[in-house]
């Protein structure tokens, strides 16, 4: 009887998302406005909002079930991902980014041990107040020149923040607002700060599909919805390019900060 009502529930449950596994489609217009404004929203968080890829998660966990949303969202953020590197591939800084990738490799793994044993609603506030402690370093550092300065060139912070961009990218596609964090530590202009985030998530979003495929949250099925998605990737790559060109430098720092803000309190209030 037990095992009835949980069937039934996640039935109930996908029917009110009108989303069927059967199809991997959506079914209102209003879906498909939400999808499209999740795939803009990935498409400029590529070209330097990082903040707004917390929208497009938001987004897509509304029009079908949040577990089946992290493997429909991860095939767009590669799609976004090459299109941000072919338009900012001449800024990238590798030595930053060479810094980072063990660490992030080493938390995609421990992501993938971890989420089939670790709860969202435990997890996902604990990732928002890391955020929000990182971010109030953040503005810290901002204040004090030699504080960042000391935090760019420290080769211990790029292990903690990789490890925890691995983990929360494995688990949520949550990792934007670290990687922000620490390209800010570093320092970096506008160019080169979009250019490095590229590549570093072009590699880590490459290196998880074969976890996801494994856990079943890509199939066939999603990958047909991501193919009818790309205009709106195209649409939000070409959007951001435009607005980062017309924002200068401290704004920019401090519009990040504000998304990564956003990021975390979103986090932390979802559960």
């Amino acid at each position: 009887m037990e095992l009835f009502r949980l069937e039934f529930s996640r039935i109930v449950d996908r029917h009110r998302h009108g989303f069927h596994p059967a199809l991997g489609m959506l079914e209102s217009p209003w879906q498909w406005v939400l999808a499209y404004g999740a795939a803009i929203c990935i498409g400029l968080s590529k070209t330097g909002f990082g903040g707004v890829g917390m929208i497009a998660v938001l987004l897509m966990a509304q029009v079908m079930p949040a577990r089946e949303s992290t493997g429909a969202v991860l095939p767009l953020l590669i799609v976004a991902d090459v299109f941000a590197i072919h338009a900012f591939r001449q800024f990238t800084v590798w030595r930053h980014l060479v810094k980072m990738l063990p660490a992030a490799i080493l938390g995609i793994v421990s992501g993938w041990l971890m989420m089939p044993h670790l709860s969202a609603q435990v997890f996902g506030p604990l990732i928002g107040w890391m955020v929000i402690v990182l971010v109030v370093l953040t503005v810290v550092q901002k204040v004090s020149g030699r504080l960042s300065a000391a935090a760019a060139e420290h080769p211990s912070i790029a292990w903690p923040l990789g490890w925890t961009a691995g983990v929360t990218t494995m688990l949520a596609n949550a990792a934007g607002a670290v990687m922000t964090i620490y390209l800010l530590a570093c320092r970096l202009p506008k160019y080169e700060f979009v250019g490095t985030a590229a590549w570093f998530f072009f590699i880590v979003n490459v290196i998880k599909v074969p976890f996801s495929a494994s856990l079943g949250l890509i199939n066939g099925h999603s990958l047909l919805l991501n193919l009818i998605l790309v205009p709106g990737i195209v649409a939000g790559v070409a959007a951001g390019r435009f607005f980062l060109g017309k924002i200068n430098q401290a704004a920019f720092e401090w519009l990040m900060i504000a998304f990564s803000l956003a990021g975390g309190l979103k986090l932390v209030l979802a559960h």
